[in-house]
């Protein structure tokens, strides 16, 4: 028997190949504006600027700044007194604020306006003699600051079991509120759940889940609907990017891994895989999803195609302490 070998079947097999690229992706006007605040703290203050928790959960950015003179700490006791403080993007509750100021430090807060829309929130509703039961992921830095406006009223729903075993003295005094970077359809299967024990349960004023969030989940469920892999570039501790991988298998991707670096991808993963979807979470800087680009582009997949589903020109400005600063000093 003869075979024949198509000289051509390997540029076939590779012109098959393509990355959908998820727009919008990476950086948030959240994040932008705290990275950014720490790098004019450096700059204006000198090393060191200390910051509590990581100013956004992704490694690189971390890292960066560290080598610039940042130190990150868990607490603002771990600070020397009299030193400049950083909040981070998640926020911190009035008690931290609290401790910061006995010791003499001086505080930038950080912390993402849409953030701080539901800090205001809780405060507002609390004042007014709700009880707030709080969707949002135990232990994250940004429940913590939320539910720390008045943690007399705020309960904690992280899933089912919370949700069984939720007890409100008045069920005509209930709302509820969102962390802001949770699964947009997960958050609402869980308000479903919370109205069937609590009929006459409020919704908020607005949505609590951040424009970003919802943005970047819009993008990669159109994505992961044409995918055989997606990978996420971002951090394990960055709940928005952990959700998009699982919007993306949710919305029929046949396999979707999360990476901080390209240097963590397997080749394992490309068995049989014509397209691959790629995003980044909210606290992910763009040069980290061009490397992947890179490694995907040497393995043949070269064609890359955007899919486009919002355009996002959002801007906060720095934050009030460090503009007084900047402006004091002339900048």
């Amino acid at each position: 028997m003869v075979t024949a070998i198509n000289p051509n079947a390997r540029a076939d097999k590779d012109s098959q190949k393509r990355v959908l690229l998820a727009a919008p992706r990476g950086y948030c006007a959240g994040v932008d504006r705290a990275v950014i605040a720490v790098e004019k703290a450096l700059d204006h203050y000198g090393a060191p600027v200390y910051v509590r928790k990581q100013i956004v959960h992704n490694k690189h950015v971390v890292q960066s700044l560290e080598a610039r003179g940042a130190i990150f700490v868990d607490e603002v006791d771990e600070a020397p007194e009299g030193c400049v403080m950083v909040f981070s993007a998640h926020g911190v509750a009035p008690t931290v604020i609290e401790a910061a100021h006995a010791r003499n430090q001086r505080t930038i807060d950080a912390t993402c306006p849409l953030v701080t829309k539901v800090h205001r929130e809780v405060i507002r509703f609390a004042n007014e003699g709700y009880e707030i039961l709080l969707v949002g992921h135990e232990g994250h830095e940004e429940v913590e600051g939320t539910a720390g406006e008045a943690p007399h009223a705020v309960k904690l729903i992280d899933g089912d079991k919370d949700i069984e075993s939720a007890v409100v003295k008045d069920p005509e005094k209930v709302i509820w509120l969102s962390q802001t970077t949770l699964s947009v359809d997960e958050t609402m299967e869980t308000v479903t759940k919370l109205r069937k024990r609590f009929p006459l349960m409020q919704n908020p004023p607005s949505d609590d889940i951040c424009y970003a969030t919802q943005n970047r989940q819009v993008a990669i469920k159109k994505v992961g609907a044409m995918s055989d892999l997606v990978i996420v570039v971002g951090s394990a501790n960055s709940s928005n990017t952990v959700r998009l991988v699982e919007v993306a298998m949710d919305a029929g991707a046949k396999a979707a891994y999360r990476v901080d670096f390209a240097s963590e991808i397997d080749e394992k993963w490309f068995e049989g895989v014509a397209t691959v979807g790629v995003t980044s979470g909210a606290s992910v800087p763009e040069e980290l999803v061009d490397d992947v680009l890179k490694y995907l582009a040497d393995r043949g997949y070269g064609s890359v195609e955007t899919i486009t589903t919002a355009e996002e020109d959002i801007q906060f400005s720095l934050p009030k302490e460090l503009r007084k600063d900047l402006k004091a000093a002339g900048h």
